[in-house]
């Protein structure tokens, strides 16, 4: 869940995305600069029924570093957002992130996504051990009729 991946969790994330693309029709699209790198990241459409059971698909991204405060992550997630309500005929798109992260709750907010402090929660995949400061996470929320005002 933290740092780098090492490359045979990395192959294994890719062979997931492809599995839920081919059984879905949707998922987490590569993030490339044309011209520049063929990949920086991710961002896209991914499960997320985990977080409380019931069934939920959340907006994320992982970037690269060196690529934040581009404007990739808002203009891609912006288009994963239409892509969900509009092709995959989502009600409801969520994100989340620990409090820490300004970074991404203000994707979250550019995009359109509502605090929703009632769904804040503890993250049931972070090691409450190895990271106590990433357990707690805030929760965002969009539903498909305020999107489409």
């Amino acid at each position: 869940m933290q740092g780098l991946m090492l490359r045979e969790a990395s192959d294994a994330f890719i062979d997931r995305i492809e599995a839920h693309w081919s059984e879905h029709g949707w998922g987490l699209w590569a993030v490339e600069v044309p011209g520049v790198v063929p990949f920086i990241g991710y961002v896209g459409l991914w499960p997320a029924h985990y977080v409380t059971g019931d069934p939920m698909v959340e907006v994320g991204w992982r970037l690269a570093r060196e690529y934040w405060g581009n404007g990739y992550v808002t203009e891609a997630a912006g288009e994963a957002l239409r892509f969900g309500f509009e092709v995959v005929g989502l009600e409801e798109i969520v994100s989340f992130t620990v409090p820490q992260n300004e970074r991404s709750w203000r994707v979250m907010q550019r995009i359109g996504l509502q605090r929703d402090v009632a769904g804040d929660f503890d993250h049931p995949r972070v090691d409450a051990v190895a990271y106590p400061h990433l357990v707690r996470h805030v929760f965002y929320r969009l539903r498909r009729e305020d999107w489409e005002r």
